[in-house]
């Protein structure tokens, strides 16, 4: 980014119009950084006609790069539910509330919502990496925790979905006679490139790197909270390599032995410039 700027510096004579560099903390965690920063007003402060964020890829060659128009990156929810019953000896089922059973048959139930109500033509996935129990071989927990992700590329079917998770819930718990807590934490939205604007960035790519190196990418069910941008300008968002696999350079990213090939650095920043360039030109 400093690069691109300092690139873009050396031009200021030649165009009309002005760049703006957002420097954003925090993608990683919900709420997220760019939502925070439109919530404090940047987008009142500035009023771009079109926003261009860059990301790498290491699964991606050094040297080329990949874009997609339209719907690009999912939305993502996170799901936290508390399981609430009678705990007791495992030998005495009887007497107790078999909130492991309750809980293996949510998963499986709510796991049937992306096969048999979301349409197959909408990218739906629902994920559960934790599951807290905390009994023992002879004991049954009066509590089961739950978390997990929801990922979709339609923003009407995720409000179905939200509500049809919860319906599931409510239904199982009633029939064991036990109780819960949800929370569903409302995450990013899915990531939309503007299709013109995404035209143009693409032209000027191939312009600058070749049309070996310019690639159409496929949808991908992470998330990005770029979209919250994506939702308010015209946006661009792409893919640019940083992998090469003669330097074995090869780790996917937050992968603990992450690393770029620095020769990155020798076009990545002019990319950055003659895009910003070109929009200019054409806004």
């Amino acid at each position: 980014m400093l690069s691109a700027i300092k690139i873009l510096t050396t031009f200021k004579n030649d165009f009309s119009g002005t760049v703006w560099a957002i420097f954003q903390p925090a993608e990683e965690k919900l709420p997220g950084g760019a939502k925070q920063m439109i919530d404090k007003g940047l987008l009142k402060d500035i009023h771009p006609s079109v926003i261009i964020g860059q990301h790498t890829m290491p699964g991606m060659e050094l040297g080329k790069i990949g874009v997609r128009s339209g719907n690009y990156m999912a939305s993502t929810d996170e799901i936290y539910l508390t399981l609430k019953g009678k705990g007791g000896h495992a030998a005495l089922p009887h007497e107790i509330t078999d909130i492991v059973l309750m809980a293996s048959e949510l998963i499986i139930k709510m796991q049937q919502v992306v096969s048999r109500f979301v349409p197959a033509a909408i990218p739906t996935v629902l994920s559960f990496g934790k599951i807290v129990a905390n009994g023992a071989t002879n004991i049954m927990p009066a509590e089961v925790k739950i978390e997990g992700t929801l990922r979709m590329m339609n923003e009407e079917w995720r409000k179905k979905v939200h509500k049809k998770i919860t319906e599931i819930i409510h239904s199982v718990v009633a029939t064991y006679n036990a109780d819960f807590d949800l929370e569903i934490r409302h995450g990013y939205p899915v990531l939309y490139n503007d299709p013109e604007a995404t035209a143009i960035f693409k032209k000027q790519a191939i312009d600058f790197l070749g049309e070996n190196n310019v690639l159409d990418l496929d949808i991908r069910m992470t998330a990005e909270d770029f979209a919250y941008f994506s939702h308010k300008v015209a946006s661009v968002f792409y893919r640019i390599g940083t992998g090469n696999k003669r330097k074995n350079i090869i780790s996917p990213l937050h992968s603990p032995t992450f690393d770029i090939d620095e020769e990155i650095f020798r076009f990545a920043p002019g990319l950055l410039a003659n895009a910003a360039l070109t929009f200019l030109k054409n806004t």
